[in-house]
């Protein structure tokens, strides 16, 4: 069966999102806040489950229309036909957001939303009660500006839950928004990748499981592979595909904390992700950093002081990321956080920077380019000018 699907991102990501995607094979892209929609069958779920390492979810696109009463929302809800995704025993949970609608009420909606489905499959099924102990489907209702959007979610957990993760320490990442950071700075495999603010480890072992091209999601289960009408040789296929794309590659990740305990919680899930050997974790003060390598990234998501009277502190820290930069010129710093006064304390104006959020909490993603390539781009530019100007020149004449 044909679906349109919906991956949903964090706000920021969706451009990275509809990367993979096309990396996947997948064209005609709608891209907007916080989703990209793309059109699939089953097959498609399942590759996008496991393959994707940026989006929050996978969601099959059920109807979207305008409604402003609950009269509207019940009856357009109940005029699709259900039975197409829902067997009779299936367990129904619906779940709900409403930005800038008239039907602002969301449990409202989710009860309206329930009984509208349950009218829709007593018209196809011909019977009264449904016994909701099969597998599960998670409705959601969606209402933006008026406009209703009725989804049912195929991941179950959310696709950060790659499964090698037991215990993330104090202020984790989301997997998903690691993998974003990595792929943002465009990191070169072969080179060195230093997280001098490491903790549990979750950028290097994304970057390792993107270095070496290992599905993020091999190794878990997804709610609609419950589904009767999902085949289970379906997920075998793009599993035994995605074993079989794993490079055998040899990369050089470098993680440091302060932390010795958090450090031994990052070997444990290095190891749990099957990359274990090709990061290095070591127990080191970040003012004690130095490195001999000429070329390499450093991608890292520092302290914020996001408590009273750390402020100073953070500042004389993200002042010595910029002392280090400039030891390490040739490297790339990219560094993630939602100190205000960031670039005020690295001492220099990043080369790129971009909004995203990290949970809550409005952070920035600034970007500093190594200095030959930055020279190389700049002689880059200046001849394409002067190429330009000498054509100009020579058709005037």
């Amino acid at each position: 069966m044909d679906y349109q699907l919906i991956a949903t991102t964090t706000f920021g990501i969706e451009a990275v999102t509809a990367r993979e995607l096309k990396a996947l094979g997948y064209e005609d892209l709608k891209v907007e806040n916080g989703k990209v929609e793309f059109e699939g069958d089953e097959m498609d779920i399942a590759i996008a489950n496991t393959w994707l390492r940026t989006a929050e979810r996978v969601l099959i696109k059920v109807a979207e229309f305008k409604a402003t009463t609950f009269d509207d929302l019940f009856e357009q809800t109940k005029a699709v036909d259900w039975s197409d995704y829902i067997p009779r025993n299936g367990e129904m949970h619906i779940t709900g957001k409403s930005i800038k609608s008239a039907l602002f009420s969301v449990p409202a909606c989710q009860a309206i939303v329930k009984k509208a489905v349950v009218k829709s499959m007593q018209r196809t099924y011909n019977q009264e009660m449904f016994p909701e102990d099969g597998p599960k489907y998670k409705i959601e209702v969606a209402l933006l500006k008026d406009v209703v959007t009725l989804s049912i979610d195929t991941s179950g957990p959310g696709l950060h839950k790659r499964g090698y993760r037991t215990d993330a320490g104090e202020a984790p990442l989301k997997e998903t928004l690691a993998a974003s950071l990595v792929m943002l700075a465009q990191w070169n495999y072969e080179r060195v990748l230093v997280d001098p603010f490491c903790g549990s480890g979750t950028i290097l072992i994304e970057a390792a499981m993107i270095g070496r091209n290992m599905a993020p999601g091999l190794n878990r289960h997804f709610v609609c592979e419950d589904w009767p009408s999902m085949e289970p040789e379906v997920f075998q296929q793009v599993r035994d595909s995605a074993k079989k794309a794993i490079k055998d590659r040899n990369l050089r990740l470098m993680g440091y904390d302060i932390d010795g305990w958090v450090l031994k919680k990052a070997r444990v899930n290095a190891e749990n992700a099957g990359v274990a050997e090709f990061i290095e974790f070591h127990e080191l003060d970040f003012y004690d950093f130095s490195s001999k390598n000429k070329y390499g990234y450093l991608i890292t998501n520092p302290p914020y002081g996001e408590r009273i009277g750390e402020e100073e502190e953070v500042f004389k820290l993200n002042r010595q990321l910029g002392i280090m930069k400039k030891k390490l010129d040739t490297w790339d710093f990219n560094v993630f956080t939602s100190f205000s006064n960031f670039e005020k304390a690295f001492g220099k104006a990043s080369d790129k920077n971009r909004k995203l959020y990290n949970g809550r909490i409005l952070t920035r993603y600034y970007q500093y380019l190594d200095n030959d390539l930055r020279q190389k781009m700049r002689a880059a530019r200046k001849s394409a000018e002067a190429a330009a100007a000498s054509l100009e020149e020579k058709n005037a004449n």
